[in-house]
């Protein structure tokens, strides 16, 4: 595998952090590959050299994030809920600025679309595997449910302030899957 530039990955950086900052000043539609250009400090070529448009732009950066979301499961598939929320939680903290746009509707729905059906992969697997107190219900009301209340969690602890540590919310959050998994 070719080593990648460190000029190039800087470079798709101040144009990933540039679109973040400017989608949390205004909406998506009106930033202009020019605003992004600017607040990035590179040229129109270059941000051409490395997406089509701001919509390949944003695309990526979102499957980033799910990417990123993704290989922590994958760490913590073994933890306890509780335990494998809290790397969650952390990231969601430390990327507070783009998740936050994202859910607060400057951004794009695609990205809550993007992120329900991530989870959805996620959780298939256990709700099909757990059948004790729910065992009567149809598996996919389940998945639905667990589904759409942690993305609901997830934006209320965002577009709050993160009002609970991570540590907390990971632990509650836990809690909460035992009893309904």
């Amino acid at each position: 595998m070719a080593k990648i530039d460190r000029r190039i990955l800087k470079s798709q950086e101040a144009i990933k952090n540039a679109l973040i900052d400017l989608m949390s000043d205004k909406k998506f539609d009106n930033i202009t590959i020019q605003d992004i250009s600017d607040k990035a400090n590179v040229s129109r070529g270059t941000i051409y050299l490395h997406y089509l448009d701001k919509y390949d732009l944003l695309e990526k950066l979102i499957k980033e994030h799910i990417n990123n979301l993704r290989e922590l499961c994958e760490a913590t598939a073994d933890a306890e809920y509780s335990e494998a929320n809290l790397p969650w939680f952390k990231y969601l903290e430390s990327n507070y600025l783009f998740i936050s746009t994202m859910l607060e509707g400057k951004g794009a729905t695609y990205f809550r679309s993007q992120f329900h059906e991530f989870l959805i992969e996620e959780f298939k697997d256990e709700v099909a595997g757990s059948k004790g107190k729910n065992a009567e219900l149809h598996e996919e009301v389940i998945l639905q449910f667990i589904v759409t209340s942690y993305v609901g969690l997830v934006e209320w602890w965002i577009n709050n302030g993160m009002p609970i540590s991570p540590e907390e919310m990971a632990l509650q959050v836990g809690i909460l899957l035992e009893r309904n998994l």
